[in-house]
C-alpha cells in the first residue's frame, strides 16, 4: 500500500501544490503542457507572484486569465509581455539563456533524469505512440534547470527508457558534464522529480534520490514503484501537506472539472 490513509485532498492535488512550491524565488519558467502547465500556474497565484511564464507557441510573459487547455489556447497570451514567432522564441530566449527553469512532464523516466515521451516499446513497432519532444529536447539542454512532474508507477520510473526524447544526466554526472561542455548546452540538467509520492532530487553521481515523502505514502509503497532500487536521502524530509488557500486555487480556478487532479 503507498497510502495509508484519506487526507482530505488527492495524490494529484499534493504533487501539484509540491510543484508548485519548488518554483519559488524562480524567475522565468517555460512551460510545458498537462500537469507542468498547472503547476506553474498555481506557483504563479502563490510562491511566485513574479514569474514569467514562456509557452513555446511563442508566448513570453503569460499571465493567463484561466488555465490554458493547450500551447495553442489563446488564453496564453493574456497580459503576456511578448509573442513572438516559435523561431525566435526558441533562438532568442530559450538558446539565448534567458530561461531559469524548464518545466516538463514524462512518460517515461530512468534514475539519472533522462525521458521519454516518444514511444513504449519499440521504436519502429511501438506498443504505444505517444506525442513526441515538441520543444522538450531543447528545453532539457539549454533551461538552467529542469523540473519534472509525473505519476510514479514501476510502468514510468524504470531501469531503461525505450526512447531518449529528453537528456538528463545521460549515464551519470561525469559524463553529463563532459557532454554538456562538448555541445555547449547551456543548462545544468534536472534538478526535480516531484510525483504523487514523493519528491526527488539528484546526488553528486547525477542519480535520482528519495529526498521528501508526501502524507500517506510509505518507503515501501515508493520501493513498489520504481524499477531500480531508489536511493534515499539520510533525513528524509515529510512534505507538508496543501493549505485551505493552495487547494482552492487548484479546485476552483485551476482545475474545477477534476481533469488533472481526480
Amino acid at each position: 500500500m503507498t497510502v495509508t490513509s484519506d487526507p482530505g485532498f488527492s495524490r494529484s492535488e499534493m504533487m501539484i501544490v509540491a510543484a508548485a512550491r519548488a518554483l519559488e524565488g524562480q524567475h522565468v519558467c517555460f512551460v510545458g503542457v498537462g500537469l507542468p502547465n498547472i503547476a506553474v500556474n498555481l506557483a504563479q497565484r502563490t510562491v511566485a507572484p513574479s514569474l514569467e511564464m514562456v509557452y513555446e507557441a511563442g508566448v513570453f510573459g503569460a499571465r493567463p486569465s484561466r488555465l490554458p487547455l493547450s500551447i495553442g489556447d489563446p488564453t496564453i497570451v493574456t497580459g503576456s509581455t511578448a509573442v513572438v514567432s516559435m523561431l525566435e522564441l526558441f533562438g532568442y530566449y530559450l538558446q539565448g539563456g534567458l530561461i531559469d527553469v524548464g518545466f516538463l512532464g514524462a512518460a517515461q523516466i530512468d534514475r539519472f533524469g533522462n525521458i521519454n515521451t516518444t514511444v513504449i516499446g519499440d521504436y519502429e513497432h511501438p506498443r504505444t505512440r505517444l506525442p513526441g519532444s515538441g520543444g522538450a529536447c531543447e528545453i532539457a539542454i539549454n533551461a538552467r534547470q529542469v523540473f519534472v512532474i509525473m505519476r510514479q508507477s514501476k510502468r514510468s520510473f524504470v531501469e531503461s527508457i525505450d526512447f531518449r526524447t529528453s537528456p538528463g544526466n545521460l549515464g551519470g554526472a561525469e559524463q553529463a558534464e563532459r557532454i554538456r561542455r562538448e555541445g555547449g548546452w547551456l543548462g545544468r540538467g534536472p534538478s526535480i522529480v516531484v510525483t504523487d509520492l514523493g519528491i526527488y532530487r539528484f546526488d553528486d553521481d547525477g542519480e535520482m534520490r528519495l529526498d521528501s515523502l508526501h502524507p500517506g505514502a510509505t518507503l515501501d509503497g515508493v520501493r513498489e514503484t520504481i524499477g531500480w532500487e531508489i536511493r534515499v536521502a539520510d533525513s528524509l524530509a515529510a512534505t507538508p501537506p496543501p493549505s485551505a488557500g493552495e487547494l482552492r486555487l487548484v479546485r476552483e480556478e485551476l482545475d474545477p472539472g477534476g481533469v488533472y487532479t481526480r
